[in-house]
């Protein structure tokens, strides 16, 4: 890690230098206003699609900026990185267009369409570890052996500084802003954002958002001991044990507050976005919103800005969350009762979904229930309805018709 009483402090003025370095570089993705989301809300909705990005994340911004300032001799040498994923992307993408070897360590756990990607872009990838943390410590073996230059994905001041024009992007569209919210990994996007929003506009609300899993920096705010669980959050992406030095002495004191998000909101968050604004979202990227829903009494009546900061999800892990949504919504339903275990039962409860305008998705029969009669069979019959009324009514229409059946 970096000493933080030698390296350039991270400025507005170097901010808007470095907006300039990357421009025509980079894409200037819009902030565009939500109308349904902030009649959900009570909020002014602002949302910097920064997903747009050519490697669908805002770290593009941070990773270019480094190595458009590497010397020709470091450039010679190779970069090397650990990241979770989009850091890794971002610096193999850009590393590639300007001729500069690159290797990546990431975690084993990282999801497969970020590994794929890198290595797409000419990276050289090394698995490695169940963290952030464990690729880092690898990376830092590696760069010593082959003397490459290690460009952090976080704790570096010009990658801070990079990110940090991802503020002045949507303060110059959408001036009525009064709070950011940011999500925290290791903090180079809050940090950057929160210097370039905070000089712009000095009554501005910063407030950051991490994964309750992992409360790195709210814990070292209020001077606590880190405790992470190291689970298997949805928004890996920011799953960082240990928020970054740098990053911390810069933006603590530019931070209102943070909101600690729970699953379950990373994943209504993802399903808002893909069904309301029909964007694509990662866990990570989505926690702007899902502060929102954790925290709404924080919000209503504010002008917000949110990073919708990536859209690198599994495909199958963003089939399960939308699923999981309707389940959630009571869209979709599994409905259990005893009926006789004799021809024309199934056909006459069928008949009676049906009629109710609801759709069978898939039927299960258990005989050896022991709750169920010797003559009887359990159904666990899974139907898709309009929304959790339209459930209501199916369960009550099998019910009159003597099949009382309930939802699990």
């Amino acid at each position: 890690m970096p000493d933080t009483q030698t390296v350039p402090p991270v400025t507005h003025a170097a901010i808007v230098d470095a907006a300039k370095r990357i421009e025509g570089h980079v894409e200037r993705t819009p902030t565009l206003r939500s109308r349904t989301l902030s009649a959900m809300t009570g909020a002014e909705v602002w949302i910097k699609f920064e997903n747009l990005q050519f490697t669908a994340a805002f770290k593009e911004r941070g990773a270019l900026n480094k190595l458009l300032q590497l010397s020709e001799s470091e450039k010679a040498r190779g970069v090397i990185a650990a990241s979770a994923g989009n850091h890794a992307q971002a610096l193999a993408y850009h590393a590639q267009r300007i001729g500069v070897p690159t290797t990546i360590v990431m975690p084993k756990a990282t999801p497969f369409v970020k590994v794929e990607q890198t290595r797409h872009w000419g990276a050289e990838v090394v698995l490695e570890g169940e963290t952030f943390d464990d690729a880092y410590a690898h990376a830092c073996g590696l760069r010593d052996a082959g003397n490459l230059v290690f460009v952090h994905p976080f704790n570096d001041p010009d990658i801070m500084i990079g990110q940090g024009t991802c503020a002045l992007e949507m303060l110059a569209d959408a001036p009525a802003i009064d709070t950011l919210i940011v999500p925290i990994g290791g903090g180079g996007l809050i940090s950057g954002m929160a210097v370039a929003a905070k000089h712009i506009k000095p009554e501005i609300r910063i407030i950051g958002v991490e994964a309750a899993m992992y409360p790195s920096f709210l814990s070292r705010t209020r001077h606590e001991k880190v405790q992470t669980s190291g689970g298997q959050t949805i928004a890996e992406g920011i799953a960082v044990k240990q928020v970054g030095d740098l990053p911390f002495v810069t933006a603590s004191h530019l931070i209102e507050d943070i909101v600690l998000v729970q699953e379950s909101d990373f994943e209504r968050a993802i399903a808002l976005f893909a069904t309301i604004e029909k964007t694509v979202s990662e866990g990570a990227g989505a926690a702007g919103l899902a502060a929102m829903l954790a925290a709404p009494d924080m919000f209503k009546g504010r002008t917000c800005g949110l990073v919708l900061s990536g859209g690198n999800i599994d495909t199958r892990l963003l089939a399960s969350v939308l699923e999981r949504s309707l389940v959630r919504e009571g869209r979709i339903a599994v409905l259990r009762f005893v009926g006789d275990d004799r021809p024309g039962t199934l056909g006459r409860v069928a008949q009676i979904i049906g009629d109710g305008g609801a759709n069978i998705l898939q039927v299960a029969h258990h005989r050896m229930k022991l709750d169920a009669p010797a003559k009887g069979v359990e159904f666990d019959i899974e139907i898709e309805s309009r929304d959790a009324r339209h459930t209501a009514e199916i369960v009550r229409a099998l019910t009159e018709a003597g099949y009382p059946a309930r939802g699990l």
